[in-house]
């Protein structure tokens, strides 16, 4: 593995604040506060032993505010924006015998107010969009008109992702809630029936008791609205089999220093985390999965690992200031990549082959790592179908080590289903790449109660990125710590 900080000028020096690969060409789109669309080819430096590095193709200009995402449809056939002041606009693929060309297809108009983030649905009909207004919005693409309107939020959703299985939208807003909608379809027609998303779960407090005192005290779960991002941008695994969510903030007491952490929600009980990553030093704002699924490596022990999969599947997670490289299969981080950038990190994206991993900064520029060939280890294909996670299906969920209780709270919220209805952005450090083993592990909570609602340009430094193979039994229960990059 190798990776470091591209030094050309991506967008001006202005804040790149998005990024997306496309899922079958491979190649890269970037976006930012110079209002435009970038796209790049990735050239590999394996064969020279030397950095990957990248080719202008061309530029997609249509927005008059900075971009804010970036979202190419499965098929890749399209391409959706989100930018400042509420734009939304679907971008369509014009292939001809010489070169390819992306002209605008719809402008999709109902915000208010700035698009922070989006997904599109698993058979690229539709699409969901967080904005600045408090709401998410479900877009029919094919209409280009709006489907649903989820208001329930009080503050900026900051991010959106749509489970693979078609059965959930979810949001995270700087509220301090995560809201878990379902899709409970309604008849249209006789044959027909109209999808329609009302909120299951609002995740957003757990109780710790104090002390010895039989007393309990509510503690919040996610930061509020004073962290310095734009961006909360969660997401599911590719076979919808747990959802990650970050910008967590936990405390292990009611007295204790809260610590950063990750949540990983179980499909089988979305109403509480099943399982913490903690230990960045810095609030997490970004989580990105790999899109290619890989072969056990069998290497791990009983103790090895707290997901129950026939498989593994590798993800991101983004601080302000480093990104932690994980799998299911490991307790500890497989690499840690650490002080990229002078400003914070904005978006991350994996390539559709898993050969590389790529960055955003708010400073101007982007970091690409590259894989070597099996170097995350053997794909395998999955197939992604009703009954994978759902029900009793016993191989794809998490397994929890200690018992987690939820209550419930009813919401007159949830009733509400159908649509009725530029803080500072700055150059690269000098990069420094560190893998390491860290003393860190996904950690249950003990006792966690959640709220559960039916509702002149300096030029870093190139770096070469070290995977660690530890030999080390790893243990069930570490206390968590802070990690200095």
């Amino acid at each position: 593995m190798k990776g470091g900080t591209i030094q050309i000028s991506w967008h001006d020096g202005k804040p790149v604040l998005t990024l997306d690969f496309h899922p079958v060409s491979g190649l890269l789109a970037t976006a930012g506060a110079d209002y435009d669309i970038k796209l790049w080819l990735i050239n590999s430096g394996q064969a020279e032993k030397k950095l990957p590095s990248v080719s202008y193709q061309s530029s997609l200009t249509y927005h008059g505010c900075a971009v804010n995402t970036i979202r190419f449809s499965r098929s890749g056939e399209l391409l959706a924006s989100g930018a400042d002041g509420g734009e939304l606009i679907i971008w369509k693929l014009h292939p001809s015998e010489t070169n390819q060309s992306w002209k605008v297809h719809k402008s999709l108009s109902f915000h208010r107010k700035d698009v922070l983030d989006l997904q599109w649905s698993p058979d690229d009909a539709f699409l969901i969009s967080g904005s600045v207004d408090n709401s998410c919005i479900i877009w029919d693409v094919n209409k280009g008109s709006v489907h649903q309107i989820l208001d329930a939020h009080c503050h900026y959703v900051q991010g959106v992702a749509w489970d693979p299985l078609s059965k959930y939208v979810a949001s995270l807003s700087s509220d301090r809630t995560c809201r878990i909608y379902v899709n409970k379809p309604q008849a249209k027609s006789r044959s027909v029936e109209k999808m329609n998303y009302v909120c299951q779960h609002v995740i957003t407090k757990t109780d710790q008791q104090r002390g010895d005192d039989t007393k309990t005290v509510k503690t919040h779960l996610f930061h509020d609205e004073t962290l310095p991002s734009f961006f909360r941008r969660l997401s599911w695994s590719p076979d919808g089999s747990f959802l990650l969510i970050p910008s967590g903030s936990f405390k292990l007491s009611p007295t204790s220093e809260a610590v950063n952490a990750t949540y990983v929600f179980s499909r089988k009980d979305l109403s509480r985390p099943a399982l913490q990553l903690p230990g960045a030093n810095k609030p997490v704002v970004v989580v990105r999965f790999c899109p290619v699924v890989f072969k056990l490596r069998g290497s791990s022990s009983e103790e090895g690992g707290f997901f129950k999969l026939p498989y593994r599947i590798v993800f991101a997670i983004a601080t302000f200031n480093s990104v932690y490289i994980y799998d299911t299969e490991c307790v500890a981080p497989v690499a840690v990549l650490a002080g990229l950038h002078y400003a914070a990190i904005t978006d991350i994206t994996w390539s559709p082959t898993a050969s590389y991993l790529a960055l955003s900064s708010q400073d101007g520029y982007c970091t690409l790592v590259e894989f070597e060939d099996n170097e995350l280890g053997e794909p395998v294909s999955i197939s992604v179908g009703k009954k994978l996670v759902d029900g009793e299906e016993k191989k794809h969920v998490l397994e929890k080590t200690d018992e987690l209780m939820t209550e419930t709270v009813p919401d007159e919220r949830s009733k509400q289903a159908e649509p009725n209805q530029d803080e500072e952005k700055q150059k690269p450090l000098q990069s420094k790449v560190t893998s390491e083993e860290e003393k860190q592990v996904m950690q249950t909570s003990d006792e966690v109660m959640t709220e559960t609602k039916p509702d002149g340009e300096k030029q870093p430094l190139q770096s070469k990125v070290n995977t660690p193979v530890s030999s080390k039994p790893a243990r069930r229960r570490i206390t968590p710590m802070a990690i200095d990059p």
